[in-house]
């Protein structure tokens, strides 16, 4: 079997740098050349996932299909692959310290006196290889989160020192990515904070093989033969990433800068085939080139940090290409809508979304933006707890059943339109009542929803807690509400449209998970056509 080689991505500087997008894109260089790439990251925090943290404080939490919470670094990783990521692509410190304990409890270390060395390194580098394991990849690419230097970090530099010792030069490299300032007071950039950088990784016993740069102006040639002077690195392997309108451009700068032949030859691999990255710089064409323009309104709760509703973004950018048509998200706080202002708030719009959420705050004004959609023939997109606004909306003004809502908000609701599932009902751990991952989903041929996916089963994520009521299925069908995804398992209802209106479909699941940039989800491209035709 071929010897997995190992990439490791470190920044410094600062956080936010980019080093997720440059992991892919390098990731999707290597793809093209004919190697079969992984990309895995490792979170420096306590939190066994990001499950349970708030959407400000981590931004969105990117579910796989097998079920696994992971960070939204993750979400990239898939719209630059096509490939799914897993469990063991998401690694924290929260998880690592959760299993050295468990085998503690369990008199694993025969006694021994547990530590970080070498027990948290040992668990570190056995989660990085665990992901090599099984033949499937001849790469893996190892993304550390934070900033060099950070004492939650240090762990997983040590291990990755280890792992450069045990698996030696050729099988084993380490890119770090920095900062190179432009200050213009001076009109000058300033290598010495990437210098700085680099002494704080020699200090922790790493020398990095590559250095990738940003910045937001070109680097000059003195720059580069400065920076690899001082920081021990050869010239060629100094990369400039610059700043670009885009993260899909990237990709494109890495290979003019040849970030991955520098990277194959450092690993001591051929080169391959030219990329052919025909279809990627189509769809960067018709993202620059749009010939429609449309205006949405996507209404949330957790609308200050734009990265809460990242994979939403995302898809809209894709199907937005997809269509040749440049999509203009305005977020809206559903917490500033109500019966005043509603109509004004969301007047002028092409479509309009209501995004996915949890809890009680906001939830009357994505009831009254669902409305607004609804009587005014907008085209309307709801997606798990937008879904079930449509539901509850629906059963109130339509089928005048007054106190219809969630059992989440309202437990003592008068008609419980959305609520847990009885095997849910004796379940109190936080998550253990989610349905979390993959799940088949049957589609009523002929439904809006056929029409954008041209197929009668499909495959979907999930992350949510309550239901779709069957109790009330005959009712909303027999008022016009049509449920036309069911799982086939279970017979929940996945997927609701509403057929006399120009285009109106609630899903329980999260259809942008599974949105790339080379498969646009058919939903989304299904609904950004529909604001085209408004």
């Amino acid at each position: 079997m071929t010897e997995v080689k190992y990439i490791f991505v470190t920044g410094g500087v600062t956080s936010s740098l980019g080093k997720g997008i440059i992991s892919a894109s390098l990731a999707k260089l290597l793809q093209a050349r004919g190697y079969s790439v992984t990309i895995q990251k490792l979170d420096p925090y306590i939190n066994v996932d990001p499950g349970t943290l708030n959407p400000y404080e981590h931004g969105e939490c990117y579910v796989t299909s097998d079920g696994a919470e992971t960070d939204l670094d993750l979400g990239h990783y898939e719209r630059f692959l096509n490939v799914p990521t897993s469990q063991a692509n998401n690694v924290t410190t929260g998880r690592i310290y959760q299993s050295v304990i468990n085998k503690e409890r369990r008199g694993d270390y025969l006694g021994k006196t547990v530590q970080v060395i070498p027990h948290i390194t040992d668990e570190i580098k056995r989660s990085i290889k665990l992901v090599g394991s099984g033949g499937k990849f001849e790469i893996v690419i190892t993304e550390i989160g934070g900033t060099v230097g950070d004492i939650e970090s240090l762990p997983y530099i040590e291990a990755v020192r280890q792992l450069r010792w045990e698996l030696g030069p050729h099988n084993c490299i380490v890119i770090h990515l920095t900062l190179v300032p432009f200050l213009h007071a001076s009109g000058e950039l300033k290598t010495k904070p990437t210098q700085h950088s680099v002494k704080m990784l020699l200090e922790e016993g790493i020398q990095p093989d590559v250095l990738v740069l940003r910045t937001e102006h070109s680097l000059t040639e003195d720059v580069r033969r400065k920076v690899a002077l001082f920081c021990n690195v050869e010239a060629g392997a100094v990369v400039e990433s610059i700043d670009v309108s885009t993260i899909y451009e990237v990709p494109v700068r890495m290979q003019q800068e040849m970030l991955d032949l520098t990277v194959l030859r450092k690993l001591g691999l051929s080169p391959g085939h030219d990329p052919a990255l025909d279809e990627w710089k189509e769809f960067l064409y018709k993202l620059k080139n749009p010939v429609h323009s449309v205006n949405i309104a996507l209404v949330g709760k957790y609308v200050e940090l734009a990265d809460a509703y990242k994979s939403i973004s995302e898809a809209f950018i894709h199907a937005g290409a997809a269509n040749e048509t440049a999509v203009n998200l305005t977020f809206i706080h559903s917490e500033e809508i109500d019966e005043e202002n509603y109509r004004e708030k969301l007047a002028g719009y092409d479509g309009i979304v209501v995004a996915p959420g949890f809890g009680s705050r906001g939830i009357e004004g994505k009831i009254l933006t669902v409305n607004h959609a609804r009587t005014n023939d907008i085209p309307f997109f709801g997606i798990c707890l937008g879904m079930q606004c449509a539901v509850i909306e629906y059963a109130r003004n339509v089928m005048g059943l007054d106190g219809a809502h969630s059992t989440e908000i309202n437990p003592k609701a008068k008609h419980p339109v959305i609520d847990l599932m009885e095997e849910q009902k004796s379940v109190t751990e936080k998550g253990g009542t989610m349905r979390l991952g993959s799940y088949n989903c049957e589609i009523l041929h002929g439904s809006e929803s056929w029409k954008c996916y041209r197929k009668e089963e499909v495959t979907e994520r999930h992350r949510h807690r309550y239901e779709f009521n069957n109790k009330y299925l005959a009712d909303f069908r027999n008022a016009g509400m049509l449920p036309c995804g069911t799982n086939p398992q279970s017979g929940l209802v996945e997927i609701v449209e509403i057929p006399s209106h120009r285009w109106f479909v609630g899903v329980q699941f999260h259809p942008e998970y599974s949105s790339t940039v080379l498969r646009p989800h058919p939903l989304f491209v299904g609904f950004v056509k529909a604001c085209i035709k408004k």
